[in-house]
C-alpha cells in the first residue's frame, strides 16, 4: 500500500518535531519534510512529490493562508490542512477560501490528527467541531438583513437539518445517529444538497450555506 507523503510546515521547531513524532506512530504516513514557513514549503514542493501538507497559519516570510493560495494554484492535487492554535474566525474563512481541505486546532488528539490526515488525503474534507461552531456562532450574531440575501435552494426540512449537521462538522455516521436515519439515507440527502447547491464538497457547501444565510 502506498504511503501518504506528508510535509509539516510550522515556524516553531518544537512543534514541527512534535508533529513528526506523532506520525512515526503510523505506518501509513511518511513525513518527507519539515519547513519553517510557507516560502520554504513551496521550495520543497518544487523538488519533491507529496500528497498532503499540514501547515500553521502564523509564520514569518509567508503565512499559511498566502502559501495555500499559491500552492492550490500551482499544485491543486495537493491536499492542505491548516493546523493552528488561533481561533479567530477571519483566519478560518480566509484559509477555506484559499482552498484548504481541513482546519484543525493544535489541541487535537494524536489519534484524531492521524485519522484526519488519512481522511483528507483520500479526498475527504474536515473541519473541527470547535471551528464549525465558530462559523455557526458568527452567523447567529450577524444582522438579519445579511441573512436574508441567500438564494432559495428549495431545501426540504430534512435536507436543512442534514446541512446544519454537516456545517457543525459531523460525519455521516454522526448525522445518522443524531437524526435517527441510516447512513445510506444521509448520503442521499447530502447528494441532493450537493445537486441543489451545484457544489460537491462538504466544506464548500457548508461555507456557502453559512455565507448566504441558508442555515
Amino acid at each position: 500500500m502506498k504511503k501518504i507523503r506528508l510535509l509539516i510546515v510550522d515556524d516553531q521547531e518544537i512543534i514541527r518535531e512534535g508533529l513528526n513524532d506523532i506520525f512515526l506512530l503510523d505506518d501509513d504516513i511518511e513525513v518527507i519534510g519539515l519547513a519553517e514557513n510557507g516560502q520554504k514549503a513551496i521550495q520543497f514542493i518544487e523538488k519533491e512529490q507529496l500528497d498532503i501538507i499540514l501547515m500553521d497559519v502564523h509564520m514569518p516570510m509567508m503565512d499559511g493562508v498566502e502559501a495555500t493560495k499559491i500552492m492550490k494554484e500551482k499544485w491543486p492535487h495537493i491536499r492542505i490542512i491548516i493546523l493552528t492554535t488561533f481561533r479567530e474566525i477571519e483566519l478560518v474563512t480566509e484559509a477555506l477560501k484559499a482552498g484548504a481541505e481541513g482546519y484543525l486546532l493544535k489541541a487535537i488528539k494524536p489519534n484524531d490528527l492521524i485519522a484526519g490526515v488519512k481522511f483528507i488525503s483520500h479526498g475527504g474534507t474536515f473541519i473541527s467541531k470547535e471551528i464549525a461552531n465558530l462559523l455557526i456562532n458568527q452567523i447567529k450574531i450577524a444582522p438579519v438583513k445579511e441573512l436574508t440575501k441567500g438564494k432559495n435552494y428549495q431545501l426540504t426540512e430534512r435536507e436543512t437539518e442534514v446541512l446544519t449537521c454537516l456545517a457543525n462538522g459531523m460525519n455521516n455516521g454522526e448525522i445518522a445517529s443524531h437524526l435517527f436515519l441510516s447512513e445510506g439515507t444521509v448520503k442521499n440527502y447530502i447528494s441532493n444538497i450537493y445537486s441543489k447547491f451545484e457544489i460537491h464538497d462538504r466544506l464548500k457547501v457548508a461555507r456557502k450555506a453559512i455565507d448566504e444565510g441558508v442555515i
